[in-house]
């Protein structure tokens, strides 16, 4: 970390304790998060809620009776479309003072301090954009600025799991509410997805490694070209431009239902059909029963004050993570034997991007399938020979002023592949018992041709840092696709034995955790849980697999208020009753 950075009061950046049972594995740091929101869950449950008066049911009319000119205008299309909006959404009911009686549960609370939290997210997050990508890696404020945009994500995304496990158990989608169910859950996934682009638009390790990673899922259902993980400039256009906007579009409209079709009324139970079609008819209709004081606009405010205490203090005490990335130089320095044995997989064709197939090549050696292959119908869409790419075209740039490099190279790509292969791979078995003197590499003889000045001037130009500005001049315009460098990087073992020191790899739940002793993603237990299930874990197609089981999962969320049997469950595990325990005992 750059000593320019705020230090932290407490120091995260050390590794932590792993709690392994069965087929789960998780951090110290995210069984504090998941803790803490059962906590926070159960002491909404219980502990008693403010008692306020109660005020008489009554209906409101929010407009007066109508005018003779007003009379006259009815047949204008603005005039319809006004009063459209006025009936389904009168002011009453947009910013309403009262609200049900039996709204009187600390479970309520978490809907509006989602949106305090979600405020501050998209406050710090501006900050952050506007001081640039890099900004916050060199300076102690913008430290400071990303530290307060991620603890106020950790809360928002707990917020809003806490309303949606409350909203669950209150079977929130009766009466005609399964819109706002549903508009609910879709705005959580996007959250999801929101907080996923912004890990990889950090531009450090656990992005790189998140980037690496979770390309293999999106390129086996076929998406890889157009959604690329590995290309930080896209993420973050996605992080701060298209994503916000489909959230807030989601949480607009989720609200204003909220706001049309009133909160969900207490479950009461119904026998015989005629009285089950009244409790239904009941359940759909406004409510007309007591209400209480509801001052929506100092809730807010409230909520707001807190949000921003809890985050300031956070980001104080506990900063935020920021390992650096690994670059193909700091790769060639700090494990040149494992870089050398790389080069040479790329040259004879054994990396793993060398048989990646789509949207790479079309080597099919690892094509992921499952009754479609999604990977081979999305086709070739970012060709790279790792040959080419990796090793001749970047030594190629300077070969004009290396006379002995340009003589490798042109007796290499003057003969045949069959000896080009040949070469390769004789030079693949004696690079493992490479040595070092002074840093200067030596490979025991064997018939591989110009294959050991070719890659001896790789290690040379690659500690020197061309090689990463070759491979980002690679790319087009703004030069933020990391594709190439980090395919590069990926198929040496030197990355992968770093994400293993943190706990970052798939078999220890590694998408949900951080660098350091920093709490992850735990929200992305369902994607993760897949690659653990015995069966699944050793599936070649285990990438295509978790996006189809996650896939019919939040499916399943998103449906809950059309399925019998989900459907019903809040009504016979009765945590409502706790919920609305003052509604219930009042009614006795």
């Amino acid at each position: 970390m750059n000593s320019n950075f705020i230090a932290a009061i407490i120091n995260l950046d050390h590794s932590q304790h792993y709690l392994h049972w069965s087929i789960f594995t998780i951090s110290t740091a995210n069984i504090v998060v998941i803790a803490t929101m059962l906590v926070m869950f159960s002491l909404a449950l219980l502990l008693p809620f403010p008692k306020s008066k109660r005020l008489p049911g009554y209906a409101k009319h929010d407009r007066e009776a109508e005018t003779p000119e007003e009379a006259a205008m009815k047949d204008m299309w603005t005039y319809k479309v006004r009063n459209f909006f006025l009936y389904i959404l009168p002011p009453g009911k947009l910013l309403p003072d009262t609200q049900p009686a039996y709204v009187a549960s600390w479970i309520y609370v978490f809907g509006i301090a989602t949106l305090a939290a979600l405020g501050l997210v998209v406050a710090s997050g501006a900050v952050l954009a506007v001081g640039g990508v890099d900004w916050w890696h060199q300076s102690a404020l913008g430290h400071f600025v990303n530290s307060v945009h991620l603890w106020s994500v950790e809360l928002f995304m707990a917020f809003m799991v806490i309303h949606l496990w409350g909203k669950f158990w209150m079977a929130a989608w009766r009466g005609k509410r399964a819109l706002t169910w549903m508009t609910g859950v879709l705005a959580f996934s996007i959250a999801i997805l929101a907080c996923f682009t912004g890990y990889l638009s950090q531009q450090n390790f656990d992005s790189q490694w998140i980037a690496t990673n979770g390309k293999d899922a999106i390129n086996s259902v076929g998406l890889g070209s157009f959604f690329n993980l590995m290309n930080f400039g896209q993420m973050i256009t996605w992080h701060i431009v298209i994503i916000p906007l489909l959230l807030a579009a989601f949480v607009a409209v989720h609200i204003v239902l909220v706001r049309i079709r009133g909160v969900s009324h207490p479950i009461q139970k119904a026998r015989g059909k005629t009285a089950k079609k009244a409790l239904k008819v009941a359940e759909a209709s406004e409510w007309r029963g007591p209400t209480r004081r509801y001052d929506i606009l100092k809730e807010g405010t409230i909520a707001t004050v807190i949000v921003v205490v809890l985050v300031g203090l956070l980001a104080g005490l506990l900063s935020s993570p920021d390992m650096p990335p690994v670059t193909v130089k700091t790769w060639a320095k700090l494990a040149p034997a494992d870089f050398m044995g790389t080069t040479a997989s790329e040259l004879d064709g054994t990396s793993k991007t060398a048989t990646y197939g789509p949207p790479y090549n079309h080597d099919t050696e690892n094509v992921q399938k499952v009754g479609v292959s999604w990977q081979m119908l999305g086709g070739v869409r970012q060709p790279i020979n790792s040959a080419k790419t990796f090793v001749l075209s970047p030594l190629a740039t300077i070969a004009p002023s290396n006379p002995k490099l340009a003589s490798a190279l042109r007796e290499y790509t003057s003969a045949s592949s069959a000896q080009q292969l040949a070469w390769a791979q004789a030079y693949s078995k004696a690079v493992t018992k490479v040595t070092f003197t002074h840093g200067v590499p030596t490979v025991p003889k064997a018939h591989d041709g110009p294959v050991p000045i070719i890659v001896a001037s790789e290690l040379t130009m690659a500690r020197s840092g061309a090689i990463d500005a070759d491979l980002l001049a690679q790319q087009p315009f703004y030069g933020t696709n990391y594709t190439k460098p980090l395919l590069f990087i990926e198929d040496g073992n030197y990355f992968s034995s770093l994400a293993d020191a943190q706990h970052l790899s798939g078999d220890q739940w590694g998408v949900m955790n951080e660098t350091g002793s920093y709490p992850g993603q735990p929200w992305l237990w369902l994607y993760t849980l897949w690659y653990q299930v015995p069966g699944f874990s050793s599936s070649t197609s285990v990438d295509v697999i978790a996006v189809y089981c996650t896939g019919i999962a939040t499916a399943l969320l998103l449906l809950v208020p059309f399925i019998p049997g989900l459907r019903d469950i809040p009504k016979y595990i009765p945590l409502h009753r706790l919920i609305w325990r003052q509604w219930y005992s009042g009614k006795k």
